[in-house]
């Protein structure tokens, strides 16, 4: 396909980036720290954290893992945390020591973890003590050697910490107990950490990253391999993207959405840490007065979100009352924007939602608006720099202007292929092309539009849940004869999860029967919203399940 699109690229936006600019994530890293050590790099809770700071503790992190617990590059270390202050000590350390970050989240069950730990072979794992209860059910069927566990107070000032720490474990009752034997606690390995000198390790671009996990067709997630040059193109890509309406050392993030979720990791947490910005830490975005109160203070100038929580913001009074003077930059990701979100969102804030299009396996941006756009446009952007997109037919021929195509994408940002799934990166990685399974339009411009999913994917606050997964999760209820889910859709969460079911003959179950089986092992953003018993299920001439129709 013709690159149409750069004739509308704003003027400072160039059609290629400079791949060799950079050798590895850490020495971008390294050089902000060096660039912009005295300004803070992290808040959370009204505590804040430099880039000195965590240049520090992310070197002794990295020394622990490397001289005390003798991880060799290339070795991978899961992170199951939310918006705190450790991840960003962790994930750097993790790179600093040439290893693999494996971002889990913080929700799963214990059959999701225990399938992510397995997959990965992750070797350590770093936790909240909220969730170590989770982790004791099932490490001992992985090939996890070390837990590390850390509370949410822990890299909080000493006295502040402490009642943190206090609070949530004995007032809130917010930590399970857990026997997790030989664990060591976060604040203790980076003490150890801190007594070793970290020993220098040659990253490379074409070194693994994240292995960052998404859904999949057979109902089991895979790690896309990102390389570090994957995720150096696309903080690049989207650093000369907005780099007009962005000023070095001096941008205030609201990062509302987790740092474990690949658009958040790239274009908040990696980004931002380019061009020395600030990000405001949002432990809980869900608690929404919470949420304005931590960020009323601050003269924020750039947020990012999902509709869900840009929906969620406009209709709180408190939000409505907040200063916009500064903001310069809104972007939506993970989900579609609605019209009517963004319409008043751009009344309350002045500033227009920048939506994009991406996924996982493209670490993740592929499209976005420009940030000269004076409204909501109805599209995902333009490909951004150093991207190729094709729309192709079930043929794998290109349609004519104007007709519907699958989405398929090249360029530097697009993974390696899944984690030891040859058959499966097979099928998505064809000749350098990404097949995104994702319908799509073109216009004269190159704005592309997504009217469809090829794959029946449901999108859940910007979570990809797959029906397989669901299904199986379904069937495994005793009584339950046949089942199909399909997404549905809903105000607060864009979609939500609907199964369809069919029992034994003679048997009686409840939905919340079911409901209940399901809540033992999904995490909560893939639990089925209804439940619709039927007396039998639409299939094809060969018996397969017919999903279209059920929608």
């Amino acid at each position: 396909m013709e690159k149409v699109w750069l004739k509308r690229y704003p003027a400072t936006v160039p059609a290629e980036i400079d791949l060799g600019a950079y050798r590895s994530l850490v020495e971008v890293f390294e050089q902000s720290c060096q660039r912009f050590a005295a300004r803070n790099a992290f808040v959370n809770m009204g505590y804040g954290m430099s880039y000195a700071e965590l240049e520090q503790k992310s070197r002794a992190f990295a020394a622990y893992l490397q001289q005390d617990l003798g991880l060799e590059k290339g070795e991978r270390v899961a992170i199951m945390l939310p918006n705190l202050l450790q991840y960003p000590v962790a994930l750097f350390g993790v790179l600093r020591a040439g290893l693999v970050v494996v971002n889990v989240n913080p929700l799963y069950t214990p059959r999701e973890l225990e399938h992510q730990l397995q997959d990965s072979g992750a070797k350590v794992i770093l936790i909240l003590a909220n969730f170590a209860h989770v982790l004791a059910e099932v490490i001992g069927r992985t090939t996890v050697r070390q837990a590390i566990i850390t509370e949410i107070g822990d890299l909080l000032p000493f006295w502040k910490a402490k009642v943190v720490n206090l609070v949530v474990r004995h007032v809130k009752k917010m930590v399970p107990d857990y026997s997790l034997p030989g664990a060591i606690g976060f604040n203790d390995a980076l003490t150890l950490g801190g007594r070793r000198k970290l020993q220098p390790v040659a990253v490379e671009a074409e070194d693994l990253a994240f292995l960052q996990y998404t859904g999949g067709t057979t109902g089991l997630s895979k790690g896309a391999m990102l390389t570090h040059r994957n995720m150096l193109a696309n903080m690049q890509q989207i650093s000369v993207w907005v780099g007009s309406a962005i000023r070095d050392g001096e941008e205030i993030v609201v990062t509302a959405l987790p740092l474990y979720h690949i658009f958040c990791l790239t274009v908040n947490c990696l980004c931002f840490i380019h061009h020395g910005g600030l990000n405001l830490l949002i432990t809980n975005p869900r608690d929404i007065p919470l949420f304005v109160s931590e960020i009323r203070s601050w003269k924020f100038t750039v947020i990012t979100g999902v509709n869900t929580l840009f929906n969620a913001l406009v209709n709180n009074e408190k939000f409505n009352q907040l200063d916009f003077g500064s903001l310069r930059l809104s972007v939506g990701g993970g989900a579609a924007v609605q019209k009517v979100v963004a319409e008043r969102w751009q009344a309350l804030t002045g500033t227009p939602i920048l939506e994009g299009y991406g996924l996982t396996e493209a670490a993740p941006v592929l499209c976005v608006n420009p940030v000269d756009i004076a409204g909501f446009t109805g599209s995902v952007g333009l490909p951004v720099p150093s991207t190729e997109i094709e729309l192709r037919d079930e043929e794998g021929h290109e349609v004519a202007p104007g007709e519907r195509g699958e989405l398929c994408a090249r360029g530097p940002q697009v993974m390696r292929g899944y984690w030891n799934r040859p058959e499966e990166t097979a099928r998505t990685l064809r000749d350098g092309w990404l097949l995104t399974g994702d319908v799509a339009t073109v216009d004269e411009q190159g704005f592309f539009r997504i009217v469809d999913r090829k794959k029946d994917m449901i999108l859940v606050s910007g979570f990809n849940v797959f029906p397989n997964e669901i299904e199986d999760v379904v069937i495994a209820c005793e009584g339950v004869l046949e089942v199909a889910c399909v997404g549905v859709p809903d105000e607060k969460s864009g979609e939500a999860v609907k199964v369809f079911v069919v029992l034994k003959p003679g048997v009686e179950l409840s939905a919340e029967a079911i409901l209940a089986h399901c809540r033992k092992n999904l995490t909560a953003y893939k639990m089925p919203r209804a439940v619709e018993f039927r007396d039998s299920l639409p299939k094809s001439n060969v018996g397969k399940i017919l999903r279209r129709e059920l929608r």
